[in-house]
């Protein structure tokens, strides 16, 4: 709320003092002119008396006068009659005291927080330049004092006329004023006294108007010590006392000064702060024309210029939608004239004034305005108190009724008719009524201070008033008396503030007089701001409010306001909408300074509060001010809100809007360009792409995809690239990542990492793309968009030189929610210069150039306490590359490249590396997130016989032996060292010759391919990594990325397992190492498609162990060509046997493929390495996973019997199987080539190369047994016939002879016991079998080497016929460097069943008679 500098109580007393008035001679008038004033000027400044007086009231008691006022005023006759309005002339004095008073720039300012609100009270307005950075911190900024509403109350109420209702401003004393140099000075003051009584009682004068009929004179005799005799003064004084008595004449003498150019005595200037008001309130001729007020209100006094539109006099929530208003804008001035004082005026010559007074002078002149308010002016009122009381108490002994009905029956006093309407205009009490008199003593009581008696006579004057219906009376008796209430010391009663409603109301509705109702609205809101009632004096101020003046709304709007952000509880949306309210009837009034000030203040509350239309006719109206007051640089801001901000306007709406901001941007541009503020730039969307686009492909040639502006940022493939460039850089580095390695980014966006500067390789394209947004629904033309950067040197802190990329012209962004832009330039900075229009109706003079910032915002920081706390930013450097010095670039290009395969094809592509730079790059490597899908080929060992001319006529990807093998079943071993094939790292180094690309240079290398062994689409990542032959500092290596998607589908499902043979052991001298090892492989045309492979051929089956080899294969017919159509199935056997272990042997059955050779061994390799080395993998896996391939073979007899037991179940054995499809495609017949991988790890478990789907299944998994590996150690098995025929009646005991073979499985030596004597106990052996028992030797003790086989020969005994079970004998086995406890019984075999058949007589007698 707007502070006074005066207390209530101050301004009150100062509001109601006793008049003087001033009558001179001439002579004297002269003498005060010496000063450049007039008499009564000369007392102004002196008028507040410092000293206390007293007086007594009717009980004789005596009371005490304060800081008493005197208005002293030139004695001016008037004819006219007092208005109930303000008049035109006293609204033009008003205005321009208004006007006059403007907020003073750096005052000082006081904090008060309000909810979200931070509210910096300041004496100064609010501008436009700083109003963003205020609101930022929800601050709002507003006055702490209003002087321009001081001005306006204390001028209002001193030229208020006076008025017969009422006598606080009638006169009460007259000065009458003659100069010591008169001839006859007290014929001068006789000819004053009778000017005065005729003035006062011949009724030709309705102004002024006189408080009592003896008005006291008071005779002054103005003595000029400068040119006057002081001894005659003295003998006129000593006349005058003798004739007017000491206390009511008075000798003043001034002008004891000499003005000479030597004195530069510096005397203190009293006089200019109350001259300056007082010619503003008297000066006639004033140059602002009067805003429409009630008595000539018309259309034409609202019309600025014929161009303005009446936006700003409408509805402050109104919008101008008027097509003209550009053209208003152009012609808006309004020339705000001071008015020039009137040079006839003695206080508006030139000159200084009381130039002719000392200090003494002064003291003289304050001691004459004490002496006449204490001797004269006081002992006066206590004089006419005293005699209105005892008039008054002489009537108290009738009762009001009869003294009432006396006045109707004898005419006693002229009552208003009771039928007549309650106006003023009709009633008027004599001078002489009882009622006057009273309220006549209340006023007198009221100017000295005696407050209790004067609320009670206004009390009384107040109910007779009433009762006689006199409203006007009534009310003004109402308004003092609580006044007088609120003034009393001690506060005996409480402040009546309904008294000053019903007066406000009675004023305003009753009267019609809205100039005393304005009075009693501005006290009554004082006193209830000082008791805190500041909703009440809202309530009031608002009330008073009306189109009869917009200067006094606008005042009292703004008070209203302040009123409500005073509260307790400050509503601060009701400060802003009532400081809005206020500036649009300043507006109205010609008071634009003070409008601008008022939405500057109320726009501090809506900004960022989701008032999008009220914002945007605040910062329109803003504009418009800021343009006509010279404030180009405000109104530019104020109108760029508008258009930056999501409006809700209509799109008409918006182009006015739109036009008023270029012409305004036009008026004001100058220097350099200014930023503009459409359309907007999404910073965070900003890409940076570093090199030059990827070329398109080139007939056959598909170039590497790399990385472009169409892909999108994906967390989880950036995650993937940067681990392929680790491993790629670890290698180059001997398997260490440097420190510093940072990984490559090509295109950078909000997403990445943009904490680092990135790196740019000097004379390589930057690509900028930034995405812009028109908020508006009116279309954009943007031409000559271009973009600036600068470049600072090494070395150096000065930017160098501005430079500006190459331009694009035409682009357009209508109302769409958002459109890009890509820019290409060769370095990028912060700002984009470009020519803003308005689209299809854009005009040449509707055309601006200016700029954008990119002004790029981190992240946001939510790491430390601090940061959650606050608001802070992470850093983003993503436009603030670092150039390096040059660079090799490579370009990749794909031949032949396939993009469906069946699972496990091979295919031979060719890829292309070319060097297009100017600097010779080595170091090629390729790292891949499918290492086993490619291969560039290796360093075998060359075959003994050379490779086949066949398979490069049939385009074949496979070596063959140029001479034909044995066809048989026996296979064919080829060493060949594991190193050779083997890329632990996952990385492979690319074979180019000499090591390195010179530039310009390129190479062409074959590329061979398997299909994945799972079905479906796999995305496949190539990273090629480069090096330069000369290391930079800043970057030391290049990246370049490959995708590719292959569609897999199915070809053949193998599956293999090992199982050991129980056959009898063998005679041959060809077979004494297969030891009885069979390996089943089951090979199925799992294929699914339905016009495509025809049938598949199985062309070879090789295996690669270090301890095993396949060494025959077991096919029950003789052909060996086998051939699968679609869901067929073929089973093939072979014989494998141990090795002892060598290095890695390769082994080739029945056909002539050197699977051993690129590309058969390179992708069975890079198969194991997968699945050891688990490389990244995302789409595919390959089958087995639980050791190496390579490890040095076991070393002598094992020590422990866990891993002894192991190894004897352990199989090494991996089986490649080749195939060859035939495909009708374009009625062609096309040959596909395969090989699929099995890994077999165990005995009797089953492998396949076909990868399962993988799903989630509800059942628990099923419960696994442990497999006994210790009872693996010794395999037994029994040889016997089959049925056996004996004649038990001859020979009761029948004999069998049984063989018994024992197998050391391990590579240890095991002892074995074998006990006959045991026999099964089992219910169920029983019941099928019989007994039996087994003679001779009954328990043998061995003790069998590594691999070592032995047979005991046995005897069963039968006792009768029937089936028996052999295999009973237990066969305990240890190793033999472990303790007995770990003998354990080995495993039982499947049950041996013989048949004993009893030989009866008549088969003996058959058999006699052949």
């Amino acid at each position: 709320m707007a502070q006074c500098v005066q207390s209530v109580q101050e301004f009150i007393q100062d509001s109601f003092v006793p008049m003087v008035a001033v009558l001179s001679s001439d002579e004297a008038e002269r003498v005060s002119r010496k000063n450049n004033l007039s008499f009564s000027e000369l007392l102004r400044p002196f008028c507040k008396l410092t000293s206390e007086g007293h007086i007594r009231d009717p009980n004789n008691q005596l009371q005490t006068v304060k800081n008493l006022r005197v208005c002293v005023n030139n004695l001016v006759t008037s004819l006219q009659t007092p208005s109930a309005s303000v008049s035109p002339a006293q609204y033009r004095l008003l205005s321009e005291v208004v006007l006059s008073f403007q907020p003073q720039e750096g005052a000082q300012t006081s904090a008060v927080k309000t909810g979200d609100y931070s509210l910096n009270l300041s004496e100064s307005g609010t501008c436009m330049s700083n109003l963003n950075e205020r609101v930022c911190c929800s601050v709002v900024v507003f006055l702490v004092t209003t002087p321009w509403f001081e001005a306006y109350r204390d001028n209002f109420l001193q030229s208020m006329p006076a008025s017969d209702h009422e006598f606080l401003n009638h006169y009460l004393a007259c000065l009458l004023v003659v100069s010591s140099t008169e001839t006859v000075p007290v014929e001068q003051f006789l000819k004053l006294s009778q000017e005065q009584h005729r003035i006062q009682h011949s009724g030709e004068y309705t102004n002024p108007k006189w408080f009592i009929p003896n008005t006291l004179k008071y005779y002054v005799l103005l003595h000029d010590m400068s040119e006057g005799d002081e001894q005659r003064a003295e003998l006129v004084y000593e006349d005058m006392k003798q004739r007017y008595g000491s206390h009511g004449c008075y000798l003043l003498k001034i002008n004891s000064r000499t003005v000479s150019p030597e004195q530069d005595e510096q005397i203190p200037d009293p006089w200019s702060q109350y001259l300056l008001r007082n010619s503003q309130r008297n000066q006639v001729r004033i140059h602002i024309p009067p805003p429409a007020i009630s008595s000539w209100r018309n259309t034409s006094d609202h019309t600025i210029r014929p161009g303005l539109s009446s936006s700003l006099e409408v509805h402050p929530l109104q919008l101008d939608t008027s097509s003209a208003s550009l053209q208003t804008l152009t012609d808006v001035h309004v020339d705000l004239k001071t008015g020039a004082r009137d040079s006839e005026h003695p206080a508006l010559g030139s000159g200084s004034y009381g130039a002719c007074l000392t200090l003494n002078d002064h003291d003289h002149v304050r001691q004459f305005v004490q002496e006449f308010a204490f001797r004269g002016l006081l002992p006066h009122v206590e004089k006419n108190i005293r005699q209105l009381n005892d008039q008054l108490l002489s009537r108290k002994g009738l009762s009001r009724s009869l003294f009432t009905a006396t006045k109707k029956w004898f005419g006693g006093g002229k009552v208003p008719e009771k039928n007549e309407p309650k106006t003023t205009s009709n009633l008027l009490y004599p001078p002489e009524a009882p009622e006057l008199q009273i309220r006549k003593m209340a006023d007198l009581c009221f100017l000295v201070q005696h407050y209790d008696l004067a609320y009670s006579c206004y009390h009384t004057a107040k109910k007779d008033f009433l009762l006689d219906q006199a409203m006007l009376y009534a009310a003004g008796a109402l308004e003092m008396a609580a006044v007088s209430a609120f003034l009393q010391s001690g506060a005996p009663r409480p402040y009546p503030s309904h008294y000053m409603d019903t007066a406000i109301q009675t004023y305003r509705d009753v009267c019609r007089n809205m100039v005393l109702a304005e009075r009693c609205a501005l006290l009554s809101s004082e006193i209830l701001k000082s008791q805190g009632k500041y909703s009440e004096a809202a309530a009031l101020l608002i009330k008073m409010t009306s189109e009869d003046s917009d200067l006094r709304s606008a005042l009292l709007l703004e008070q209203a306001a302040h009123c409500f952000i005073n509260m307790r509880n400050p509503m601060v949306r009701k400060f802003a909408f009532h400081m809005i309210l206020a500036g649009h009837r300043f507006s109205k009034a010609r008071q634009t300074r003070h409008a601008l000030r008022c939405y500057c203040q109320a726009m501090q509350v809506y900004q960022d509060r989701g008032w999008s239309l009220a914002e945007d006719h605040i910062n329109f109206t803003i504009g418009r001010h800021s343009f006509t007051h010279g404030q180009s640089e405000d109104a530019v801001m104020a109108f760029r809100q508008i258009l930056i901000n999501d409006s809700r306007q209509t799109a008409t709406q918006q182009a006015a809007f739109l036009r008023e901001y270029l012409y305004v941007y036009k008026v004001k541009k100058k220097g350099c360009l200014p930023e503009l503020p459409l359309p907007y730039i999404q910073s965070s969307t900003t890409r940076v792409f570093f090199g030059h686009e990827r070329r398109l492909a080139e007939g056959e040639k598909q170039a590497a995809t790399h990385v472009s502006l169409d892909q999108e940022y994906d967390q989880n493939l950036s995650a993937m690239w940067c681990q392929l460039e680790e491993q790629l850089v670890s290698s180059a580095n001997r398997g260490i990542v440097p420190n510093n390695f940072q990984p490559s980014q090509s295109c950078l966006n909000s997403q990445t990492d943009n904490l680092h500067p990135p790196l740019a390789v000097v004379e390589e394209p930057i690509i900028v793309e930034l995405s812009f947004r028109n908020p508006l629904k009116v279309s954009l033309t943007l031409s000559n968009l271009s973009l600036l950067w600068k470049f600072t040197a090494d070395g150096t802190s000065s930017p160098g030189k501005t430079q500006t990329g190459e331009q694009i012209t035409g682009e357009t962004i209508t109302n769409e929610e958002a459109s890009a832009t890509q820019v290409s330039i060769p370095r990028v900075h912060k700002n984009v210069d470009f020519l803003l229009s308005e689209g299809q109706q854009a005009l040449s003079q509707m055309t601006v150039r200016g700029r954008q910032d990119l002004k790029i915002r981190g992240p946001r920081l939510n790491l430390t306490k601090e940061d959650k706390m606050q608001v802070r930013y992470g850093a983003d450097q993503r436009l603030e590359p670092i150039i390096t010095p040059p660079m090799p670039l490579m370009e990749v290009f794909f031949l032949q490249f396939p993009t469906a395969l069946l699972c496990g094809e091979i295919k031979k592509a060719h890829v292309e590396f070319c060097n297009v730079s100017a600097v010779a790059l080595c170091g090629l490597r390729v790292a891949s997130t499918h290492p086993d899908f490619f291969t560039f080929g290796s360093q075998a060992t060359t075959p003994v016989t050379p490779p086949s001319s066949v398979s490069a006529e049939n385009c074949s990807a496979y070596k063959t032996f140029a001479t034909t093998l044995q066809q048989g079943s026996v296979a064919s071993e080829m060493l060949v060292s594991a190193e050779e094939f083997s890329q632990p790292s996952g990385v492979m180094n690319i074979p180019v010759h000499g090591g390195m690309l010179q530039p310009g240079e390129s190479i062409q290398l074959p590329l061979w391919l398997r299909g994945p062994d799972k079905e479906g689409v796999h995305e496949i990542n190539f990273l090629f990594y480069y090096e330069s032959i000369e290391k930079g500092p800043k970057i030391s290596h290049r990246v370049l990325r490959h995708t590719v998607f292959i569609c897999a589908s199915r070809s053949l499902n193998v599956q293999a397992s090992a199982f050991h043979s129980t056959a009898p052991p063998p005679h041959s001298v060809d077979d004494k190492g297969s030891r009885g090892t069979l390996v089943f492989i089951d090979v199925e045309n799992v294929n699914m498609s339905e016009g495509g492979v025809r049938e598949f051929h199985i062309v070879q089956v090789s295996s690669s162990s270090h301890h095993w080899r396949l060494h025959k294969y077991i096919t029950p017919t003789k052909d060996n060509d086998c051939k699968l159509s679609s869901r067929e199935r073929a089973k093939l056997c072979f014989r494998a046997t141990r090795r002892s272990p060598i290095s890695l042997t390769w082994t080739h059955v029945c056909v002539q493929i050197i699977s051993s050779s690129t590309p058969c061994g390179d992708f069975f390799f890079r198969c194991c390495n997968t699945s050891t080395l688990q490389q990244v993998d995302v789409n595919s896996r390959t089958s087995g996973n639980s050791r190496s391939l390579y490890s040095a073979p076991p070393s002598g007899s094992g020590t422990n019997l866990t891993s002894v037991t192991r190894k004897c179940n352990d199989l090494d054995l991996n089986i490649i199987v080749i195939w060859k499809a035939y495909v009708i495609e374009d009625n062609k017949q096309l040959i596909l080539e395969g090989q699929l991988h099995v890994a077999l790890h165990s005995f009797g478990k089953e492998a396949s190369s076909l990868v399962p789907k993988e799903f989630k299944s509800e059942l628990p998994p099923p419960v696994v047994l442990p497999f006994p590996e210790v009872s693996q150690l010794i395999k037994t098995s029994l040889h016997y016939p089959e049925t056996f025929t004996h004649h038990f009646v001859q020979d009761s005991l029948c004999l069998v002879p049984v063989t018994l073979t024992l197998s050391n499985c391990s590579v240890a030596l095991v002892d074995v016991i074998i006990d006959l004597r045991h026999n099964s106990t089992s219910s169920e052996s029983l019941e099928v079998h019989g007994s039996f028992s087994w003679v001779g030797q009954t328990q043998y003790k061995l003790q069998l080497g590594q691999q070592e086989v032995v047979s005991l020969t046995l005897r069963a005994c039968f006792f009768r016929a029937g089936v028996y079970n052999l295999n009973t004998p237990r066969v305990l086995a240890r190793p033999t460097e472990q303790n007995s406890v770990c003998e354990t019984s080995q495993q039982t075999a499947s049950p041996a069943l013989i048949i004993i058949i009893n030989k009866t007589r008549n088969s003996l007698k058959s058999d006699l008679d052949v």
